[in-house]
């Protein structure tokens, strides 16, 4: 783990309750982090889908392992009090399972943050999108003090875009974007504080929760 003097959200842990064992989510994490690299050349969508706009896992596995290892290191070291991009590994049963992130772009003023997130193929299905879903909201809403939350997905990734209506989201319409050299649709959402708040949760821990807000004061 690394120390909050060298990066402050280090420290940062959040828990969520999950029939298997808590949900949870953690920063500064360099075992989970290899571990999670290993989950990503396993394998994170079937052949022929393809979620993501940018299609990092066309690749070999040994590939999809680094291009894991270069994008959390980037966004841990690229980090500014306005703009800035959490990845956090996420846990079940304490098992490395896949990814959150948590991103803002002029934080201070906007006070509005964009999530994403993946499994791995091996651990979907199993009802831990929308705990490691919620748990970063908290964070965002809670503990950070946001004020809005986006989101998007493809119309054929009805997972994520099941997620973020179970999750309170309203519709924020729609974009056609380049994926893989065709067209596609993306499905955007946005939740506001006020919404998340009117609606009962299931109860989230978070720890080492100090020196972030104190870097993004």
């Amino acid at each position: 783990m690394l120390p909050t003097d060298l990066h402050p959200f280090a420290a940062l842990r959040v828990l969520a309750p999950h029939p298997d064992g808590d949900v949870e989510l953690r920063t500064g994490d360099l075992d989970g982090l290899v571990a999670l690299a290993a989950v990503a050349a396993r394998g994170v969508h079937a052949d022929g889908e393809q979620p993501f706009a940018h299609p990092w896992t066309d690749c070999d596995p040994a590939e999809r392992a680094r291009r894991t290892l270069r994008w959390h290191l980037a966004g841990w070291g690229g980090w500014t009090p306005q703009d800035w991009r959490l990845d956090v590994v996420v846990r079940r049963g304490g098992v490395v399972v896949g990814t959150q992130s948590l991103e803002a772009t002029g934080f201070g003023v906007l006070r509005e943050v964009v999530t994403g997130s993946w499994l791995g193929l091996e651990h979907q299905g199993r009802g831990t999108g929308t705990p490691m879903r919620a748990a970063v909201l908290h964070l965002a809403f809670a503990g950070l003090g946001a004020v809005s939350a986006r989101s998007e997905a493809y119309l054929d990734n009805p997972r994520s875009l099941g997620v973020s209506r179970r999750l309170g989201y309203r519709d924020d319409g729609r974009q056609r974007t380049v994926r893989a050299g065709r067209a596609a649709v993306q499905q955007r959402f946005r939740l506001d504080a006020a919404d998340w708040a009117a609606t009962p949760r299931p109860r989230v821990r978070l720890d080492g929760l100090d020196a972030t807000r104190r870097a993004l004061a």
